[in-house]
């Protein structure tokens, strides 16, 4: 698969007893790696065998050198050099369970940088069957960035996933994507014309607005939509089918950020190696729960992943 996954950061994993707001805080442990949405679904396409390929914006400095810790890891990364310094994400992890993130934006785009991005994944494009069209974008970047995208691949005869939110998603399901897997949040977002806002994993009615969203995600576009409702499970519709539900297995739950990114790394890794939408999907299911039990995104165990999709299976 190649990855347009534009937004590099360095994620700053932290723990702490306890994250107590306008106090002088001290780290139990600190963990430094590069992240952003395209380089979780890198990570963990990876560890599954999955062939994968980043194209990423790499703003100055520090941005060559998350490309270079990248290439440490081994993973196939065409960066794209551009002004600026590159973000960082800082993720915190309490005692209790709780999760809080801070995200900076990234350094603004200036003229003629999306283009020189856009003209990269253009020439990497060959011998892939997908795009995955993942992540926040920087700030500059143009409104419908992943729609031409989408437009250049299937221009080409690649087939493209969208995984976004707000203008930049409904801007790209007006493309045609053959694949869109928003949460529901992010779908509930730009249905409703409201701010994404976090949902409640145990309020009783996700499941029947994650197929409402989903079908009307395809309604907007997509081929087929996969619309996650957090540690519940996730809703499907494929356009001339039935809508399914999957429902997520239970796992100890440590770190969910990166959880949609795994899903999408066994869903379209799987359907480039010969699987149906089923398999995908399932794949898909297993590698987000699997990720949940690390600390880090974009970590799974390659074997825990194959036993949780087995269960599904069952």
């Amino acid at each position: 698969m190649l990855i347009a996954g534009p937004n590099l950061t360095t994620d700053r994993t932290l723990s702490i007893d306890e994250l107590r707001p306008g106090e002088v805080l001290r780290f139990s442990t600190a963990t430094i790696t590069p992240g952003g949405k395209g380089v979780n679904v890198a990570r963990v396409a990876r560890a599954m065998g999955f062939p994968a390929v980043l194209v990423a914006l790499a703003p100055g400095r520090t941005g060559r050198a998350v490309v270079e810790l990248l290439g440490d890891e081994g993973f196939a990364v065409v960066p794209v050099g551009t002004g600026g310094e590159v973000r960082a994400a800082s993720v915190i992890l309490e005692e209790s369970g709780r999760v809080t993130v801070l995200n900076e934006p990234g350094p603004a785009v200036a003229e003629g940088e999306w283009e020189a991005y856009e003209r990269t994944v253009e020439t990497n494009l060959s011998g892939h069957e997908f795009l995955v069209c993942i992540g926040s974008l920087p700030p500059g970047t143009p409104p419908d960035a992943y729609a031409r995208l989408v437009r250049m691949a299937r221009s080409r005869g690649v087939r493209a996933l969208v995984d976004a939110a707000g203008a930049q998603l409904a801007a790209a399901l007006e493309a045609g994507p053959e694949l869109a897997t928003p949460n529901l949040a992010e779908a509930e977002g730009i249905l409703l014309g409201t701010e994404s806002t976090p949902v409640d994993d145990g309020s009783p009615d996700l499941r029947p607005r994650a197929l409402d969203a989903a079908s009307e995600v395809v309604a907007r576009g997509a081929g087929t939509a996969l619309v996650t409702a957090g540690a519940a499970g996730v809703a499907v519709v494929a356009a001339a089918s039935e809508p399914w539900w999957v429902e997520a297995p239970h796992v100890e739950r440590r770190n969910p950020i990166g959880a949609g990114d795994s899903l999408v790394a066994g869903l379209v890794g799987t359907l480039e190696h010969g699987g149906d939408l089923n398999e995908g999907v399932r794949m898909g299911v297993a590698a987000a729960a699997a990720s949940v039990e690390t600390e880090i995104a974009g970590v799974v165990n390659a074997e825990r992943v194959r036993a949780l999709a087995a269960e599904l299976d069952g």
